[in-house]
């Protein structure tokens, strides 16, 4: 591991415990254990550190979008996809979809810092209802229209759609956040929830 990568690793880990304004380029120059001066070299600032894991939660999220065979962002390439996926194929991309977001150290560790910052600062409080509530449930209502529009799915509203696909996933990934040795649990009943969502809203239920 490169002594960026440790700052970030590190920084991302103070983050997640304390807070984003409670942190200090000495604290993580301190983790990392080099002098604040040397971490200015590969950092001008908190912020650029911040921005640094940012991207790099977007890099890993891509690659795993990926793995899974999808794009994860463009949702008229995704609506394509599920289009011809089965109902057990569904189910494993969202459990496996939610597995990453619980899991990824990145993913996991950023959500717990905005967790504590979406009540403290401003600019952090944007970022969380971005990051966990606007573009999730923009990117899903765009393909559930989509996915409507090709006969896929009910002619619904699709922003009520994507409220009651996203906001159960989301409720459920917070209580594992808080209450790990619930997960096998939790991932049955991600089973379960996407199923159901299936018989409510397919056209023909996907077999």
């Amino acid at each position: 591991m490169t002594t960026k990568q440790k700052i970030l690793k590190e920084a991302l880990n103070l983050f997640s415990e304390k807070g984003y304004n409670a942190v200090y380029v000495g604290d993580i120059a301190n983790a990392v254990g080099i002098k604040a001066p040397s971490l200015y070299k590969h950092y001008k600032s908190k912020q650029e550190i911040f921005l640094a894991i940012l991207e790099e939660m977007k890099e890993r999220y891509d690659r795993q979008a990926l793995a899974l065979k999808i794009d994860g962002n463009n949702a008229g390439l995704d609506a394509n996809i599920f289009s011809a996926v089965s109902e057990d194929q569904l189910v494993q991309i969202g459990i496996k979809l939610f597995l990453y977001f619980l899991h990824d150290d990145y993913a996991s560790k950023f959500r717990k810092m905005l967790t504590i910052e979406q009540f403290r600062d401003e600019e952090l409080s944007l970022l969380y209802q971005k990051q966990y509530v606007d573009d999730p449930l923009s990117y899903q209502a765009a393909m559930f229209s989509l996915l409507s529009e090709k006969g896929y799915l009910l002619q619904e509203d699709a922003d009520i759609m994507a409220l009651h696909f996203y906001a159960p996933i989301y409720m459920l990934l917070t209580v594992c956040d808080r209450q790990p040795e619930r997960e096998n649990e939790i991932l049955q009943m991600i089973e379960q929830h996407i199923r159901q969502f299936n018989r409510l809203y397919s056209k023909e239920e996907l077999q």
